[in-house]
């Protein structure tokens, strides 16, 4: 299913039942400023940072522009430790690795980058359903190439140590790399 959402508020679309179940019938998308219904596309691009079609449109009434994003609705099902099922949530991986990667040297962009590459590999892929466990290994893996410090931090939450046994054996398993990467700096 297809959705298409002004910069402001969604605008969702619904297939009609009466129709092709592969055929997309879109709203007419308002104008945020006079909330005229039609508008007509004066550019379309790609844009890769959101994987979405960017279109600027101009009101046919009040000759105002505005953007809106056109974006392929894949969902991706996590299964939850409990064994209960929740939509991913690029937002919730995102909160997850900023609260692991602040103030290391991973900036705000470079988070939002390897989110969005985590989700594009899973859809490549065609994962319909990941279990948490599998998500966190992929993200441990992506901050480990990244930054230590924040690799930690983050197994820290997610692998749930017990006792500081743990946190030392985890970062002896890391050590190795990590004096490679010394070696080959210098």
């Amino acid at each position: 299913m297809y959705r298409e959402f002004e910069s402001h508020s969604l605008r969702f679309t619904k297939n009609s039942l009466d129709q092709n179940p592969f055929t997309v019938d879109f709203k007419a998308v308002r104008c945020p400023f006079c909330n005229h219904e039609d508008s007509k596309v004066t550019d379309s691009r790609f844009a890769a940072e959101v994987n979405a079609i960017r279109r600027r449109r101009e009101c046919t009434q009040c000759m105002r522009r505005f953007t809106t994003f056109e974006t392929v609705d894949l969902s991706l099902q996590v299964k939850k430790r409990d064994g209960t099922f929740e939509d991913f949530q690029q937002e919730k991986l995102i909160n997850g690795m900023e609260a692991a990667c602040r103030h290391t040297r991973i900036s705000r962009d470079q988070v939002h980058a390897i989110a969005y590459k985590i989700k594009a590999d899973l859809v490549a892929k065609a994962v319909r359903e990941i279990r948490s466990q599998e998500l966190g290994e992929i993200v441990l893996e992506h901050l480990l190439a990244a930054d230590v410090i924040a690799y930690i931090r983050f197994a820290c939450v997610y692998k749930r140590f017990k006792d500081i046994r743990e946190l030392v054996e985890t970062i002896q398993s890391i050590a190795p790399n990590e004096e490679t990467a010394h070696v080959e700096e210098k």
